[in-house]
This record gives structure tokens, sequence and C-alpha cells, in this order.
């Protein structure tokens, strides 16, 4: 089992993270029990396309409200994903950051409130932000440090 398998498993680490890459984190993942939802937010700059790619990506319940509350309500429930760990990979959001940083914001919030949920609850969920040149201030991945 690889370092970064493990990291993960651990729902004590559950958290948003960055990463320079995606195969790294898709290698690691391959042939687990995982959830892995690859989300690319290319061409997504404001929140309601934000919202609709994440429900898409996910696969949200029609009672999604596409608002805030309604992201954390299903980020907190996942019961109609196959598997108990999830992890989000995301990736391209650039744009959606340079144009939206207040809902990028929000969003990194949201995020980390519902891995606190799951953490609470003992249940891996991850949510990994592409960052080739780490412009993130979040925890690397592969060390679990602020940068």
């Amino acid at each position: 089992m690889s370092k970064l398998l493990a990291r993960l498993q651990d729902a004590s680490r559950s958290g948003v993270y960055r990463a320079p890459r995606s195969d790294a984190v898709l290698d690691a993942l391959r042939g687990s029990d995982f959830d892995v939802a690859r989300i690319d937010l290319s061409g997504v700059s404001d929140k309601a396309a934000l919202l609709a790619r994440l429900a898409e990506a996910l696969a949200f319940p029609r009672w999604f409200g596409g608002n805030w509350d309604a992201l954390e309500d299903c980020l907190t429930d996942l019961g109609w994903r196959a598997h108990a760990r999830h992890v989000l990979l995301i990736e391209n959001f650039e744009a959606l950051r340079a144009r939206q940083p207040d809902d990028f914001g929000v969003l990194l919030d949201v995020l980390a409130s519902s891995a606190e949920y799951w953490h609470e609850r003992e249940r891996p969920f991850f949510t990994v932000l592409v960052d080739p040149v780490r412009t993130l201030a979040l925890p690397d991945l592969y060390r679990s440090r602020a940068p």
C-alpha cells in the first residue's frame, strides 16, 4: 500500500488539500474502495455554473436546491454514491477563483465543513484541488501541512 493511500484511508486526516498533479492521486486510489469524483471546473466562472458542475459530477439527487446549504446537505449525505470513502478531485479551478474569489472561498469552507462532518463519523472524505503552481494556501496532500 502506498503512503498516499494509507493517508487517504485515515479519516482523521479528512479535509481539503492541494496536490500538484492528479495522476499520482488517481494511481494511489486505483483498485481501492474509494469513490473518486473527478470534477473539472474548466469554463466555470460563477456560482450557478459551479453548483451545476458539482451536482452533475456527483450525481446529486433531484432535490438539490442549487445553493450553498443544499451543497453542504448533499456532501454530508452521499447515500446515493456507491462507497463510504470519498475523494473529490477538483481540476481547473483557476478561472472561478479569479472571477469569483468570494464564491471560491465559500466553496472551500463548505468542503472543509463536509470533511469535518465525515471525520466525526470516522469516514474518509477528502477534497484535493489540483494546483500545479502551488497557489493555494492549503496543506499539501503529500505532507499534510500548510505551505
